[in-house]
């Protein structure tokens, strides 16, 4: 008894020790951080509003289990199904539209398939699945591992089956993913944002985009207090209420690597 007693002293504490004043712990998608939109955004934070911002970049699956263990304030993710979960059970306040961009599906350059003519996703991946051609699925529960399985199960096909064959799973982020693809020169269905930062596109191209099952809508959602009493509540608010701000949005959509534009505001 007194060593359980002694244990939940301790959780309070660690609890107290996270509600520092001006800092937060944003659980977030890999994309996000990858990309570079973290260093280009959160230094405005800190100018605009005094908010320091530790992110703990993983896939969407993890970053949703760490916020459920409380281990953060503000949760941004890519997987609006299971955003809506999180805040309909008592995990969150309030899920925002935050930005989107869209999924594409990268492969061998020469195009040996025809994907470019395609106008249906459906087709294409009906393509790479009868000409077993190498297919990588990153395999991790991420958004874009969550939305690769939402695609296959739009054209009906079950590659699970093959796994191991010409259906490789690897386990890894979007970036060890692509760099996989363009040694193996195979498939894969990528982030917009991830692909246009990747530097070793080797023998790799864009196949396959445009169509309205690859869009990709990014939520943010403050943490509920009621749920986690270390949620630093107010300095939460603050910083979503800033990005979801007009001048948010605007700084979101002006945010570009090259020409290219990675990200779009959502109002």
């Amino acid at each position: 008894m007194v060593m359980i007693k002694t244990l939940y002293i301790f959780i309070i504490l660690l609890s107290a020790s996270r509600l520092v004043a001006g800092e937060i712990i944003l659980q977030s998608t890999t994309s996000t951080k990858n990309s570079g939109f973290y260093d280009y955004i959160l230094p405005l934070v800190k100018k605009s509003i005094d908010v320091d911002v530790k992110v703990v970049a993983v896939g969407t699956g993890q970053a949703i289990e760490n916020s459920k263990r409380c281990d953060g304030d503000v949760l941004l993710v890519h997987d609006q199904e299971s955003e809506i979960e999180f805040v309909d059970k008592g995990y969150g306040v309030k899920r925002y539209d935050l930005m989107y961009n869209d999924f594409i599906v990268v492969g061998p350059i020469e195009d040996e398939l025809n994907l470019r003519n395609e106008t249906d996703i459906k087709t294409v991946l009906r393509k790479i699945y009868e000409s077993q051609k190498i297919f990588l699925s990153r395999s991790d529960n991420s958004g874009t591992h969550r939305k690769e399985n939402k695609l296959w199960e739009l054209a009906n096909l079950k590659p699970l089956k093959y796994s191991g064959g010409w259906y490789l799973e690897t386990g890894l982020g979007m970036g060890a993913t692509l760099n996989i693809a363009a040694g193996k020169n195979a498939y894969t269905v990528t982030d917009r944002a991830t692909w246009i930062s990747f530097r070793n596109k080797s023998d790799l191209d864009i196949l396959f985009e445009g169509h309205p099952a690859l869009f990709n809508q990014y939520g943010i959602i403050v943490i509920d207090k009621n749920f986690c009493p270390n949620v630093n509540i107010s300095d939460a608010e603050k910083f979503v209420k800033w990005l979801m701000s007009e001048k948010g949005q605007e700084i979101i959509d002006s945010f570009r690597l090259g020409n290219e534009q990675l990200f779009f505001r959502s109002n």
